[in-house]
């Protein structure tokens, strides 16, 4: 195998069922982590519209192309899971069954599989069988009304919430859990059933205990951490960038309104009646300078104040560069592989794969010969 995997998961086989959004973040996670992942492409592509030379949730995979829907093709992925240790999948419920690819099928062929299954409303429910977009799953959780002004429509934020926190990061340690419960003695494989759904909701878990509590108000804006405080936000600066002010502890409060140049005029942080007064005050000091001037006010202290970048900046923030939080791979600036090992780190080993681009080498190395028969695809 080209570019020879040294992560903390090097030796675990994974089969990715193509899909769209989280199944492949969730595979890209396990392949950056030292995984071997085989995707299993469908002849003409798996519907998102992007060249696959970009599709950077498909680096560190590699590709082989079966068609589902012919005769063969359920047989050359069960050849795949009877060597395989997870399967990931992001069908409808009940699609995999039809197939011939489902829970039942694939644990019978090998009982130690942990067979992963991402979906947003989940397996089951009055909803299980509607189609959805992580928007629609973060709004029906109260996820998405946390975000934004009280009187504007809520803010989306992009599909990192639902997708990507709620349901692809579930769904990893899920199987990963499934798989250490596999490996245990006298333990089989199971079904994960990784509904964005309930990952969104379990997200606001601190949330709701506030809510519960009466520390926390059930509108936008209104709340310690979702605008609602003048010392945690995004101010405007005179050149129309803006800063992220996070100073909630009282020391960190208290260095921030010192360079910031108000110490003397901003009232006390916890006389909520005059929050607004502070907010007019923050407001005005900021756009008073650049980004670049608060940026370099505020170096070096504890006042918890960023600059907001854009996502072409932020690669280039020495913070960032000096821990390579970033790399460049294949002309390709992305987001390294994380989080961290000591002992076995991860990398970036491969380009995204090419659709059916490594069926032979797979074939190869995990002993499928039926999937260079004359008749794939």
């Amino acid at each position: 195998m080209t570019g020879t995997a040294n992560g903390p998961l090097a030796g675990v086989r994974v089969v990715e069922l193509a899909g769209i959004g989280p199944g492949p973040f969730a595979a890209m996670l396990l392949a950056d982590l030292g995984a071997d992942v085989v995707r299993v492409d469908r002849p003409g592509g798996a519907g998102l519209s992007i060249n696959p030379a970009y599709d950077l949730t498909n680096r560190n995979k590699r590709s082989v192309l079966i068609d589902l829907k012919s005769a063969e093709g359920p047989a050359q992925v069960l050849d795949l899971v009877e060597r395989a240790d997870i399967l990931v999948e992001g069908y409808r419920p009940g699609v995999a069954e039809r197939l011939g690819v489902g829970p039942d099928t694939c644990l019978a062929r090998n009982p130690q599989l942990v067979y992963g299954r991402m979906t947003g409303w989940g397996q089951d429910g009055p909803l299980a069988q509607r189609a959805g977009h992580d928007i629609a799953y973060i709004a029906l959780t109260g996820t998405l009304g946390m975000f934004g002004k009280p009187d504007e429509p809520p803010t989306v934020p992009a599909n990192l919430v639902g997708d990507y926190a709620g349901g692809s990061l579930y769904l990893v340690v899920g199987v990963l859990a499934a798989l250490q419960h596999a490996r245990t003695e006298g333990g089989a494989g199971q079904v994960v059933d990784a509904a964005i759904v309930d990952g969104a909701a379990h997200l606001a878990t601190m949330i709701h205990g506030m809510l519960a509590a009466g520390g926390w108000q059930d509108r936008r804006a209104s709340n310690l951490l979702d605008g609602g405080c003048p010392f945690y936000g995004n101010y405007e600066t005179s050149d129309g960038q803006y800063m992220a002010v996070g100073a909630l502890e009282p020391q960190f409060y208290a260095e921030f309104i010192e360079l910031l140049g108000i110490k003397d005029e901003a009232p006390e942080r916890k006389d909520f009646a005059r929050w607004d007064e502070l907010r007019d005050l923050i407001t005005a000091r900021f756009r008073a300078r650049s980004r670049d001037e608060w940026t370099a006010v505020f170096e070096g202290s504890d006042a918890c104040v960023a600059p907001v970048l854009s996502l072409r900046e932020a690669p280039a923030h020495p913070h960032l560069a000096a821990r390579a939080t970033f790399v460049d791979h294949g002309g390709i600036t992305q987001p390294a592989p994380a989080p961290r090992f000591s002992a076995t780190p991860g990398a970036v080993r491969r380009p995204p794969a090419q659709p059916g681009a490594d069926t032979a080498e797979v074939a190869r190395d995990w002993g499928v010969p039926s999937l260079e028969r004359d008749d794939v695809g």
